[in-house]
């Protein structure tokens, strides 16, 4: 008999490690569907939240600087590119598979506010007394509930496993509503080697990718940087091998060069636990009781020095904390709008609200908290312009 020539290749065809996610022994989705014959369960997310309505206005939400400040700064869509293609590098390494971080890292940020993490802090606020908002339960809920473009379920219907990696962090009173998916927290067990990538891949694109554009936005700049062991060092290598390179060709040889010292270090590291553990199957990968897709103790700490001092100088920088404070005063003031009279967003919404609360205690501060979240970062000037700008009656 001759093999189908549309069959989607088994784990031990493509070449993934043993402990590898096999998409053909999926722990399935909330609702059974034929498997796809031209691609796997993975790539089948992958490519539903691609065409997802949320995954779109990402371009739109802030990851450091508002998304009409400039045309060259990073935004959440971007940031979930570059997270997806180191992501992806580091799997094929490790022989883990690849279309399952992707698609974890492609929807990592779709439950983000407008406004980062101002917005989130704010609206988490707002919702403090109505169960909280944290963006990783959104991002969930997105997916589950929220997008709706097909017949025969709300959400996208994502597998299991990417479900599960979406769910970065959860606290022990959600996890206990969330079934099997909130299983791991309740146990201490570990997500998939792939959903443990995708957090590291996280960290690293954001962390040196807000030098490159605190460097360019003028607010970090070479002599401050020189204090970050990892900056300085990769900085110092730029400079001898290339001593009369122009600034910005510097500056992003110096940026890559840290991307590739934590890459290079996340694989030598994690290969080696790999190897001490042994893990025969993802299962036996869970049991461990620590990540085993990790940096060594010693870039581990240079990388919490990056961290630590972006945090300090870039985040919290005046121009940055004025802007994110006029935006959380946007954020409070639509809740609190809404909150007075629902009537005031678009009738989808407050059906939605309707719908809400045959099953949630906290609707419809749910709905509103749904509608928010799902703005851009211009959407939400907008509607506060036309909330609160007596200027005009439109």
């Amino acid at each position: 008999m001759l093999p189908d020539p549309l069959a989607v290749p088994s784990a031990v065809d493509t070449g993934l490690a043993p402990h590898a996610a096999d998409p053909t022994r999926s722990r399935g989705r909330d609702h059974p569907e034929e498997a796809p014959r031209h691609r796997s369960e993975f790539q089948r997310d992958r490519d539903r939240i691609v065409h997802s309505s949320a995954f779109r206005r990402l371009e739109y939400k802030t990851q450091v600087f508002i998304s009409h400040e400039a045309d060259l700064f990073r935004n959440r869509l971007t940031h979930s590119l570059e997270v997806a293609q180191i992501g992806r590098s580091v799997a094929r390494a490790l022989r883990l598979n690849e279309d399952l971080v992707e698609a974890i890292a492609l929807a990592h940020d779709l439950g983000h506010t407008p406004f980062g993490h101002a917005g989130q802090h704010t609206l988490n606020d707002c919702m403090r007394a109505h169960g909280g908002f944290e963006h990783n339960l959104q991002s969930l809920r997105i997916v589950d509930l929220l997008e709706r473009h097909y017949a025969e379920f709300d959400g996208l219907n994502l597998t299991f496993e990417t479900r599960e990696g979406i769910l970065k962090h959860c606290s022990t009173e959600n996890a206990r509503h969330l079934g099997a998916l909130g299983q791991r927290f309740l146990e201490r067990r570990q997500p998939t080697l792939e959903a443990q990538l995708a957090n590291v891949a996280d960290e690293i694109a954001y962390n040196n990718h807000d030098v490159d554009d605190g460097l360019r936005s003028g607010l970090l700049s070479l002599d401050q940087l020189m204090e970050v062991e990892l900056f300085r060092d990769c900085l110092e290598a730029v400079r001898k091998r290339y001593p009369d390179l122009e600034p910005r060709r510097e500056q992003h040889e110096t940026v890559r060069r840290m991307i590739d010292t934590l890459v290079s270090d996340l694989i030598a590291t994690s290969r080696t636990t790999l190897a001490r553990h042994q893990p025969g199957s993802p299962d036996e990968a869970r049991q461990a009781g620590e990540p085993m897709i990790r940096f060594s103790p010693e870039v581990a700490r240079r990388s919490r020095g990056l961290k630590a001092f972006l945090r300090e100088h870039l985040y919290y920088h005046h121009e940055v904390h004025g802007m994110m404070h006029k935006a959380s005063q946007i954020i409070r003031d639509l809740f609190d709008a809404f909150d007075t009279d629902p009537r005031l967003m678009p009738e989808e919404y407050q059906r939605h609200a309707d719908a809400l609360t045959k099953t949630d205690p906290h609707a419809p501060h749910r709905a509103i908290a749904d509608y928010i979240a799902g703005m851009t970062d211009r959407h939400a000037i907008r509607e506060h312009q036309r909330l609160f700008d007596l200027g005009t009656l439109t």
